[in-house]
């Protein structure tokens, strides 16, 4: 047989499948095989796929082709490319944003469009070569039809019989759907914090048609209505977290009365760093030596697997964040008793300094609304004249900070926002690279090799800013918080788990999902030198742990003092974290890795872990609420 007829044979053939009902096949199994391939690079990472979650995904995607199924040919063919190419869309869409924050998509997050440039800038470092698998088939498709080698062919009409079956088929297909879908709809509502949870019960699909029906009657999704209802609840919750927990040794009260306090947030610097060299150099020597001269907290965590303006938003109200940036973007008008008021009110000096502009994540209009004294912003600096990756450079922010904290009446207490670590860590602007001072070797061209070097120069700029305050007589007597802001690197970023594997051979699961929430975090106070703290705690607790040093009255918070005895900390994902025990769906031993088997635990243990889990859910149905309904503005009004 020749070549030519070979090739004929081939493309009739291909054409024959492609306007037959076979196609439809093809495109469901396709379908089926790239929604495995994407729970497998997400929620099921590092697990098996459970047989009810590939059921529901291939019920799924049978009923969508049956709907599809009743059109005419060309429109069958044509809405089953469309069909394939936007579902690749999202599933590839959903795995990057995983890549980025261990978290999949929300129709929530489309007011955080404005940001797309910041968003785009990221893509690169996360598009893996695997993921091409998404849109292989459609590629090759598209190059067939465009070769001419596939046509679209127009059948002949059907009968009356064969058209009244389509349409049949078709409302029994919609109701099916629809059928579907609400069970889908009830079965996230059950587990409205954790998606990996919805997407698991749900599938993917009915995560998806769940979070738009939740996003659009968003207001459903609050237990709490008034501040009447939900002041009892938080009134038992505090009582009871101050019966068991806030047993604080007497020399911490009032400690940092008429003190200068600075909060400084750091981009993206993971726990992890701390105190590790690479090729014989320290990665963060700055932090080191300010850690172990002063106060270490070497468990912090934050408060959601997302943005630097969740961590901000955790840190000034005690409150825990909604979707990605939702608290800054939608709920930015919203009352609370925010960490500014608590200490304006008592005659401090308020400021906020950040090296971007007001629009991004809204924080002209957050920190506009608050007390402070003072918001500095990008404009406000004179010298702008490096920039890392369009934020002003760590180096310039610190030193120009410093001249005018200098300038402002004592007390003060000032948040200063840091962000040349900022992903995609290329640290793209830095003027003197000689700056960095580890060399990263097997780790060079790599996306964290490129974090490591990140977190060395916001260490060296970090430096710069202890120096200056020295310089300038205000270190001694002013306190200073620092701390990581959220996650910089993927938890299963295979190069981070042969970092981590040198200093730890028996890394496990739980080590890696504790290891992404983890941050770093220090607390310099003038008299206490040389402490390490290794319970839980985050970002709620900052406020209240500042007004009680402060002696002032803190207001309405979720989270108790760093220095009280509460032994657990909760994520807005229904993720605990116990000194002990760990949460995330089940509970594991943090010690072995091991998952604890709650039917074969003694009594009293159990007993903990089911309060662990009641006050988290607690925790997250009042801060929710309060997020929503804006309810600590009715408090403002009684």
């Amino acid at each position: 047989m020749e070549k030519k007829e070979i090739l004929d044979k081939a493309k009739q053939l291909t054409n024959r499948i492609v306007n037959s009902f076979w196609f439809l096949l093809i495109i469901g199994i396709i379908l089926l095989l790239k929604t495995i391939f994407f729970y497998n690079n997400t929620i099921t990472v590092n697990e098996n796929i459970e047989g009810k979650l590939i059921i529901g995904t291939t019920f799924f995607i049978t009923i969508l082709m049956c709907l599809i199924g009743v059109l005419p040919n060309r429109a069958r063919i044509i809405t089953a490319i469309v069909a394939n190419l936007l579902i690749s869309i999202l599933l590839c869409s959903d795995e990057l944003y995983y890549s980025y924050s261990n978290n999949v998509l929300s129709l929530a997050q489309i007011t955080n469009l404005q940001y797309g440039e910041e968003i785009i800038s990221t893509i690169p470092s996360l598009f893996k070569l695997k993921d091409i698998i998404y849109f292989l088939d459609i590629i090759i498709l598209a190059i067939l039809i465009i070769l001419k080698k596939v046509e679209l062919i127009k059948k002949e009409k059907k009968t009356k019989t064969q058209i009244l079956g389509k349409i049949c088929i078709g409302i029994l297909g919609i109701a099916v759907f629809i059928y579907i879908g609400n069970s889908y709809v009830e079965k996230g509502k059950d587990k409205s914090y954790n998606k990996d949870l919805q997407i698991k019960d749900a599938t993917i699909f009915g995560y998806h048609i769940y979070d738009i029906q939740s996003t659009l009657n968003i207001k459903n999704n609050a237990k709490y209505n008034n501040y009447d209802d939900i002041i009892k609840d938080y009134e038992e919750l505090k009582s009871d977290y101050d019966t068991r927990y806030n047993q604080i040794e007497s020399y911490y009260d009032g400690i940092l009365e008429d003190k200068n306090i600075i909060i400084l947030q750091l981009e993206s610097i993971q726990e992890f760093v701390v105190n590790k060299k690479i090729n014989g150099r320290e990665i963060t020597p700055n932090l080191n030596r300010f850690l172990r001269e002063n106060i270490e907290f070497s468990n912090m965590h934050m408060q959601s697997y997302s943005s630097t303006a969740d961590s901000e938003h955790s840190t000034i109200t005690s409150i825990y964040p909604m979707e990605n940036g939702m608290s800054f973007s939608k709920y930015f008008a919203n009352t609370y008793d925010d960490l500014f008021k608590m200490f304006n009110n008592e005659g401090y000096h308020t400021s906020y300094m950040h090296g971007n502009y007001p629009y991004f994540w809204n924080r002209g209009n957050v920190y506009g609304r608050l007390n402070l004294n003072e918001l500095n912003l990008k404009e406000q600096f004179e010298n702008i004249s490096e920039e890392i990756s369009g934020y002003l450079s760590d180096e310039l922010l610190y030193k120009q900070a410093v001249q005018k904290l200098k300038t402002y009446q004592t007390p003060f207490i000032s948040y200063i926002v840091a962000a040349s670590s900022h992903t995609p860590f290329n640290l793209e602007g830095l003027q003197d690279r000689s700056k960095i001072s580890i060399d990263i070797g097997e780790f060079k061209d790599t996306f964290f090799g490129n974090y490591l070097e990140a977190a060395n120069y916001a260490d060296y700029a970090f430096g710069i800013f202890i120096n200056e305050l020295k310089k300038e007589n205000l270190y001694d007597n002013t306190a200073i918080l620092v701390f990581g802001d959220h996650n910089g690197v993927n938890m299963y970023d295979d190069k981070l788990i042969e970092f981590l594997k040198k200093t730890n051979p028996n890394l496990n699961d739980v080590d890696l999902k504790l290891n992404y929430t983890r941050v770093v975090c220090g607390f310099k106070i003038p008299g206490l030198k040389n402490i390490k703290i290794e319970k839980p705690v985050n970002k709620l607790d900052i406020k209240p742990t500042l007004t009680y040093l402060a002696g002032i009255e803190d207001g309405f918070s979720l989270g108790t003092n760093m220095f009280g005895k509460k032994d657990f900390v909760c994520l807005n994902n229904e993720r605990i974290i116990s000194s002990r025990y760990y949460y995330d769906e089940q509970w594991y031993d943090i010690y072995t890795g091991e998952k604890i088997d709650i039917n074969n635990i003694d009594k009293e243990t159990k007993e903990m872990l089911d309060r662990y889990y009641y006050d988290m859910k607690k925790e997250l149905d009042i801060s929710n609420s309060i997020s929503i309904n804006n309810l600590l503005k009715d408090k403002s009004i009684k």
